[in-house]
């Protein structure tokens, strides 16, 4: 499994790459692939405030239902649309097409909280 190193992932499978001053959030191809066929993705709305360690939306599959986490605190201030018709996205291109949310941390040093790639891809091998 190849996850790009310019992000920070959580062990529940939600990757966090630091862009300026925001962070933008999504799953990871292990979780996509896990999920299989993602059907729905229940996201905040632009404004809302979401809490490290909390979820802030869903994600729905064929398979089953799972919260979407944050690794950050802030404010969100983007919001991928394009899933609301196209959901299968996130399975194809979780790491581009199907990102999800743009946060505006209230802390960016949270990030350094999460795993870095070597250490995800060591935590995913062992599942």
């Amino acid at each position: 499994m190849s996850v790009p190193q310019d992000r920070r992932y959580q062990a529940s499978h939600e990757w966090h790459k630091l862009d300026g001053g925001e962070v933008i959030i999504g799953i990871t191809q292990f979780a996509a692939d896990e999920l299989t066929d993602i059907t729905y993705v229940s996201l905040p709305s632009i404004g809302k405030e979401i809490v490290a360690g909390t979820p802030f939306g869903e994600i729905e599959s064929v398979k089953a239902t799972s919260d979407l986490i944050s690794g950050v605190s802030g404010q969100v201030v983007a919001v991928n649309e394009t899933l609301n018709n196209s959901p299968e996205l996130v399975n194809s291109d979780p790491f581009g097409q199907g990102w999800m949310i743009r946060v505006r941390p209230t802390d960016p040093t949270q990030l350094d909280a999460l795993l870095t790639a070597e250490q995800y891809q060591r935590q995913s091998a062992a599942h």
